[in-house]
């Protein structure tokens, strides 16, 4: 019986590490950009750099990402080739076209970040919108 104790006892601990383990919280650098772009909807290289250049969409990555998301994109994190979907997307638009460092929870099945903060990276300057 005693064995029967030892082993629920374990596997309940198993099960919450594992349970706490999407919990922890991790910082993500990256660029705050916008789904249209970052994902190539309307990009082939997944940057604003092709909607700048035909002027279509802004003049610089912030207002191409203002732009996007106007028209029914979302906020993202660019990281690399990495896009993490934003869950707490608020204030983004302060953020866009800027690197960042955010601390949240991923949520790796959606590739989702429970941000809650975000900084601007180290040596970035913010750039007026």
């Amino acid at each position: 019986m005693k064995v029967r104790h030892l082993e629920l006892a374990v596997l309940l601990v198993t099960f919450t590490t594992l349970g706490m383990a999407g919990s922890v919280k991790t910082s993500f650098r990256g660029e705050i950009s916008d789904t249209q772009c970052a994902m190539n909807v309307h990009s082939l290289n997944r940057s604003h750099e092709e909607m700048i250049e035909k002027k279509t969409m802004g003049t610089d990555a912030a207002s191409c990402a203002r732009a996007c998301v106007q028209r029914g994109g979302e906020w993202v994190l660019r990281s690399g080739d990495d896009v993490y979907r934003l869950k707490n997307p608020e204030g983004m638009e302060d953020y866009a076209g800027q690197k960042v460092q955010i601390t949240g929870t991923l949520d790796t099945k959606t590739n989702t970040i429970d941000n809650v903060n975000i900084e601007l990276a180290p040596n970035s300057k913010r750039t007026a919108h």
